[in-house]
């Protein structure tokens, strides 16, 4: 019925009970994951956990808050999008958040690695997986300046108003919901929620982080993208089944994954 479309479940925490963690997905009506990359450090554990399991995927990309993370190429991003089980290149993107006393002048080498995999995304016309914190502003004129609706992608853990979403929604950007659209105090999220077109909208945990109500504060993980799921649902007004089957579809559309049972 559900879809975890962003996840780490090679973390810490995670991957040592990889068996049951995906059992617990399956308890939970949720049937396919996305493992998603954070750096070339542990990209291999990535790969690892999408090979060892049909319905998990894995992308490639170095996040924007790993300063010291070696720096991709647009040839090592296009070469690594080969793997058979690789659907997107990211996580990239800009986070601005904490700048621990520098400007965002600063942050040139973010906006440069940014440009790197949008590119790369372009090459192998995969779909980018976006991060933007405190950078709402660069993070879209970067992404049109170097065409990003091209490849076309999902800004995940979208957690800014309305506007924004507005705005990256007409760059053929998908929105993901996280775990803080249940939080009481995330009304921004809550309202774009209700307002994303239902085609367009993705859920997530983000786990290890970020676990919805009931189980805020605690660890995060695949199964939870059900309770994102519920919540939404009842929102927008929605069964529970068909908010899973849209979101479902959306994911299989976006990432150019045959659904289960399609010929």
């Amino acid at each position: 019925m559900f879809v975890d479309s962003h996840c780490h479940i090679n973390f810490e925490g995670l991957v040592e009970r990889l068996p049951q963690v995906l059992e617990n997905m399956r308890s939970h009506d949720v049937t396919h994951a996305l493992c998603v990359s954070v750096d070339f450090e542990t990209l291999p554990s990535v790969l690892e956990v999408a090979s060892a399991y049909e319905n998990v995927y894995a992308s490639v990309g170095v996040h924007p808050d790993h300063e010291d993370a070696r720096e991709p190429t647009v040839a090592e991003l296009v070469e690594l999008a080969a793997h058979p089980k690789v659907v997107a290149i990211g996580e990239t993107g800009l986070d601005y958040y904490r700048l621990e006393g520098r400007s965002i002048d600063d942050m040139e080498w973010q906006r440069e690695r940014f440009r790197t995999h949008i590119r790369a995304a372009k090459a192998v016309m995969k779909p980018l997986i976006v991060h933007t914190r405190a950078s709402s502003d660069d993070t879209l004129r970067i992404m049109s300046e170097e065409e990003a609706h091209v490849p076309g992608g999902v800004m995940h853990c979208f957690t800014e108003p309305w506007s924004v979403a507005e705005q990256a929604l007409a760059q053929n950007f998908y929105i993901s919901l996280s775990g803080i659209v249940t939080f009481k105090s995330a009304t921004d999220v809550q309202d774009v929620a209700r307002r994303v077109p239902l085609e367009r909208l993705l859920i997530e945990t983000d786990s290890p982080y970020l676990a919805p109500v009931p189980y805020r504060g605690k660890p995060n993980e695949p199964a939870y993208v059900s309770y994102v799921g519920r919540f939404i649902a009842q929102a927008r007004g929605m069964a529970d089944a068909d908010f899973g089957a849209a979101t479902t579809q959306n994911f299989f559309r976006l990432f150019g994954i045959p659904a289960p049972g399609a010929v």
